[in-house]
Order: structure tokens, then C-alpha cells, then sequence
């Protein structure tokens, strides 16, 4: 059935108007070349509320009663993995028979969205206890001792691989022009290592990480590069690495190399990307990347060390300067590894 043109304010109030002047409904709706119903209709409407507006409507009802809301919202509670199949056939079982869009936004509208669930480490209760003592420990820390810090980290970028998210506007059917696709092959199509590294002045080296890395590389790569970019960022007098625990960071021979060259190392918890802020570099790296198209390694290394010679200062500066709300969101979260 097609849908019926509202009447304007204007025409509502003039039947009333009208009415209360003695005209007959049907003397109304000639004169308005209206039908008699619609005239009527508005006459009773302004009778029982005394308003010619138009008022809320109920709408169709909904099909899963507030029961039924309750009892998927708490399945979703206790077990996020659940499938809206699953909650379709719960229900279903209840004699509620629903489609998995009503599903969908009826969970919606209790704030429970469907997500991808994320990628993390996992955290044994011996991470969590040192990732609880760390943030303790350093929660009042000032400000300013956060930039006097050295953050470092490797990250591996594939050619055709998943380095971030990209999006595209495109019409219905278009799916596959070559403008609106990101090309994959097997592999990733070939890969680079890079170490870098930065503090709250700006971003430090960056390298391309040529052969197998372990621990004498790591060395190597430290020795080449950690005070030169200490020197560039004008680091303070005292100023302190950082790097996690990846073996070839915690070696004996690595561990000895920094103690004979006099540089102070930061205590480190382990499973904790989180807390470093250079994470957030990553990412802001490789969406400068993701918006072009490369075809070969040699082009990758190139474009990755132009843009991160673009990241603006200011970016490192935010990302030490909120570093206390990493600390809280960990002591909030306790068993979780938080948002970065």
C-alpha cells in the first residue's frame, strides 16, 4: 500500500477551524477535497489530545519480547563468541522465531555490536602481576622523565600483506575494479624487517633490517644507531633505553653491551606492547604507507623512510605526554591487554 501524503499544520488547524464553525465533516472534506475519514480522523485526534499535531506513533511491535532481549544480552555477556545462529535457535526453542538481523539490532540497541575479535598476547598470571607492578610503580612518575626516554622497537611490513586497514568508496557492483582492490599473493609478496625508534621531540633512526636478526645484530644495530638518534632527539644527560623482552634484547652478550657502554635500560614487563607508545608509530606508519601502491620491496623501503620522516613532532610528543593513562587503563583492565 502506498504511503499517504501528511497534511500540513496549516490544513489541520482549518478543519478544526471549520468545525468548530458547525460545517459537517463531509461539507469539510468537499470544500478541502479531502476524504471524510482523514477529516474525521483529525477532528478526533484534536477532540481527545486538544492538538492538531501529529503525535508519536507505537510503530509494529517488537518481535522479541523484553524477556527475550534480556536472555540474549545476557547470553552475549557470559560468552561473546556466541553466533547469532546460536541466539536465533535459543530463541527459537523459546517460541520466538526471529531472523539474525532482528538479532543484530536488537543487540544493537542494548550498545553490543559485532566485532572482529583482535589479535593479542597472551597473558599468563605471571604477565599480569608484572604488568600490574610496572604501572604501579611508575604511575606517578613526571611527565618530563617519560621524555627523556629512548622507545625502540622492530615491526616486519609485507608488500601485499594486511599492514592496516583500507577502505574504499565505491557503487554497488564495483567491488573488484582494480582502483577499489588491494593486491595479494601467496606469502605477502616478500617482506622488510624494520628497527626504530623515537622519543617525545620526534622520531629517531629508522633501519631496514637486512639479515637474520638476533642478538649479535641487535647489538650491531644498537652500536650503529642508538646514540646517534639519542644525539639527534637531544636526549638529556641521563637519559634511558627502552626495549622489550624478546630474547635477543635479553641476551647476556646484549645485556653486557649496554652495561659497558653506560646506558641506562628501562625495567620491562613482558607481553605488553601496549605500554609502548612506539606501537602507535607502527600504525601511524603504515597507514601513511597503505595509502599508495607499491609493487616492489625496494620501493616499500623507500616510501617507509620518507613518511616516517614526515611524522610530525607533535605526534611523539602526544603519544609520551598521555603515558600516564596507558599506566591506568592497565591498572583498570588488570587482565587485559588494553587498546593501543
Amino acid at each position: 500500500m502506498a504511503k499517504t501524503k501528511e497534511l500540513s499544520k496549516d490544513t489541520r488547524n482549518k478543519i478544526v477551524d471549520l468545525h468548530q464553525a458547525g460545517k459537517t465533516e463531509s461539507a469539510i472534506g468537499k470544500q478541502l477535497g479531502l476524504k471524510k475519514s482523514t477529516v474525521g480522523a483529525i477532528i478526533r485526534n484534536w477532540k481527545t489530545y486538544k492538538t492538531t499535531d501529529n503525535l508519536p506513533r507505537s510503530g509494529a511491535p517488537r518481535k522479541i519480547s523484553p524477556r527475550g532481549v534480556k536472555m540474549i544480552t545476557r547470553t552475549v555477556s557470559k560468552n561473546p563468541r556466541t553466533t547469532q545462529g546460536g541466539l536465533v535457535n535459543d530463541l527459537q526453542r523459546a517460541r520466538t522465531k526471529v531472523t539474525k538481523p532482528t538479532i543484530s539490532n536488537t543487540l544493537r540497541r542494548q550498545g553490543l555490536k559485532s566485532c572482529s575479535a583482535r589479535c593479542v598476547p597472551l597473558l599468563k598470571p605471571v604477565h599480569v602481576q608484572a604488568r600490574l607492578k610496572f604501572a604501579r610503580e611508575h604511575l606517578d612518575v613526571p611527565e618530563g622523565d617519560w621524555e627523556n626516554v629512548l622507545w625502540s622497537d622492530e615491526t616486519k611490513i609485507e608488500l601485499f600483506g594486511k599492514n592496516s586497514t583500507r577502505r574504499v568508496w565505491r557503487t554497488k557492483n564495483a567491488e573488484l575494479h582494480p582502483m577499489n582492490t588491494v593486491p595479494t599473493v601467496k606469502h605477502g609478496g616478500g617482506n622488510i624487517m624494520l628497527w626504530g625508534c623515537f622519543s617525545a621531540t620526534g622520531p629517531g633512526r629508522l633501519i631496514r633490517v637486512k639479515e637474520r636478526m638476533n642478538g649479535a645484530m641487535n647489538r650491531e644495530i644498537l652500536s650503529e644507531n642508538l646514540l646517534p638518534s639519542a644525539r639527534a632527539l637531544k636526549m638529556k644527560r641521563g637519559w634511558v633505553f627502552q626495549h622489550d623482552n624478546d630474547p635477543k634484547h635479553t641476551a647476556l652478550a646484549t645485556k653486557e653491551w649496554l652495561r659497558k657502554k653506560h646506558f641506562k635500560v628501562l625495567e620491562w614487563p613482558r607481553q605488553s606492547p601496549d605500554l609502548n607508545p612506539i606501537e602507535n608509530l607502527w600504525k601511524e606508519l603504515k597507514v601513511r604507507v597503505a595509502q599508495q601502491q607499491l609493487q616492489n620491496i625496494t620501493a616499500l623501503e623507500e616510501i617507509y623512510m620518507e613518511e616516517w620522516a614526515k611524522i610530525p613532532a607533535t605526534v611523539c610528543e602526544n603519544l609520551v605526554k598521555t603515558y600516564r593513562k596507558r599506566l591506568t587503563s592497565v591498572i583498570a583492565n588488570k587482565r587485559y591487554i588494553t587498546k593501543y
